[in-house]
């Protein structure tokens, strides 16, 4: 059981930012003495890829519309990455839990918390200013490094606070989804109504 809350923490970190869930599980692995993390993550050739990759995404998921476009190519990337991690685990840890379940944990769990990542940062696009963007960006960041931490020396506590995170999550989601809806019925009613005052010339 003790393996439950830090499969379900690092995926919901990876349905945020994969690259930085093993870069520093590999980082606390290999450095850190954190026995749960496994042997894998902490292979030098793991730690650089995954370090790489977190740079391009730092820059992409900053830029206004780029980082939409990240989303969708990573749609499928981060909730394997939550697979991967959550089996390995499992595997690192015998008895457990089972590594198809470990895997459907980590897996379910990084697809929802990517979905809501990547709506609302479509909603946050369209914002005409890209400092929005930035700021949600680096909190988003701030708080996958800080969970994977707290779930290295804590687990179950991080697993509360990413619980927290992805209801909080769901809620803002309906909520902007919400907005724009109406947003957008506003927009069809006015156009409908100049459409209507606006006579034929002849």
């Amino acid at each position: 059981m003790s393996i439950i809350p830090l499969i379900f923490t690092s995926g919901w970190a990876s349905g945020v930012n994969a690259y930085a869930v093993v870069l520093l599980l590999g980082l606390f692995g290999r450095f850190g003495g954190a026995e749960s993390v496994p042997p894998a993550l902490e292979r030098t050739d793991v730690l650089i890829a995954a370090a790489v990759l977190f740079l391009c995404e730092a820059v992409a998921d900053k830029i206004p519309y780029v980082d939409s476009v990240w989303d969708v190519v990573h749609t499928v990337i981060r909730p394997a990455a939550g697979t991967v991690v959550g089996v390995l685990m499992a595997s690192n840890d015998p008895g457990s839990l089972s590594e198809v379940a470990a895997g459907a944990l980590g897996g379910t769990t990084a697809l929802v918390s990517h979905g809501i990542k990547a709506s609302l940062r479509m909603a946050v696009n369209t914002s005409p200013e890209p400092a929005s963007n930035i700021v949600v960006s680096l909190l988003e960041d701030l708080s996958v490094a800080g969970l994977v931490t707290l779930a290295v020396f804590h687990p179950w506590v991080a697993a509360s606070a990413a619980a927290v995170l992805l209801v909080v999550g769901v809620l803002l989601v309906w909520f902007a989804v919400s907005r724009i809806r109406r947003f957008l019925q506003r927009r069809r009613e006015r156009r409908a109504a100049r459409t209507a005052t606006v006579q034929p010339q002849y």
